[in-house]
């Protein structure tokens, strides 16, 4: 009887896989900016869809705190803030911050051209930002002057314009401005300065309010200069014209 015989096969070596180039110092000088770009742009859109939501949700919930109001926390160990709606609010104090920060609020749609073409012609750049800007600037982002900011600010405030009514502008505008060191909102500045509720302001309170926005930390509606007594008085009669030709009704409705 015939013995089988087995053939043993040997199993062809599979082939290995090349090793990946060794990144040198001048690979990295080509790739690792392409890489950091990528990632920045990554960056940056994220940020981008967390503003929008923001910009959405915030029309119906109030802003709970901003970067600002936080940082200022920090600074003087709390602030003095508390939210009033729109109807809780005398309606002499919005008159009075459109007449003296931006008088032709109810025309714009988030920046005065006329205003910025004034600035730019003037040289200084200043008196050109609306309440629009500012509460986008204010809720949003963060203080100071850099062409990051004023970019997404350019971005952000149509958007607000679009979604928001120029009520909700005005009313979150007056919850979150700054009137003293670590005093934020109507409310808290009617009760800081005379001891009254923010739905009791009288019109020459308010636009003592009104005239220390600009610089809030160096201004006081209690206690106020000969200018700001005279600025004041002007905001008040400006209030009073503001009602009078109809440049109040796109928030007093």
């Amino acid at each position: 009887m015939a013995k089988k015989t087995t053939k043993t096969t040997r199993k062809k070596a599979e082939p290995k896989a090349p090793k990946a180039p060794k990144r040198t110092f001048f690979w990295w000088i080509g790739v690792g900016p392409v890489i950091l770009v990528h990632w920045a742009l990554r960056a940056v859109m994220l940020v981008v869809v967390l503003l929008l939501l923001a910009v959405g949700a915030y029309t119906f919930i109030n802003p709970p705190t901003t970067a600002y109001i936080l940082m200022e926390s920090l600074r003087h160990d709390g602030v003095r803030r508390e939210w009033r709606d729109f109807e809780q609010i005398s309606p002499e104090m919005p008159r009075a911050i459109v007449a003296a920060e931006d008088a032709n609020f109810c025309a714009h749609w988030g920046f005065d051209m006329a205003a910025i073409r004034d600035a730019l012609e003037d040289g200084t750049g200043r008196g050109a930002s609306t309440i629009s800007q500012q509460t986008v600037k204010n809720v949003f982002l963060w203080q100071g002057r850099n062409w990051v900011r004023k970019a997404m600010e350019a971005m952000l405030t149509p958007l607000v314009e679009t979604i928001w009514t120029k009520q909700r502008i005005l009313e979150v505008y007056m919850n979150v401005a700054e009137f003293d060191k670590g005093v934020f909102g109507v409310a808290a500045a009617s009760e800081w300065y005379f001891g009254v509720d923010a739905k009791d302001l009288t019109a020459t309170q308010a636009a003592r309010l009104a005239v220390v926005l600009p610089n809030p930390k160096a201004r006081s509606a209690k206690n106020p200069t000969k200018f700001l007594r005279g600025r004041a008085s002007s905001v008040i009669d400006g209030a009073a014209t503001i009602r009078a030709d109809g440049r109040s009704a796109c928030f007093e409705g």
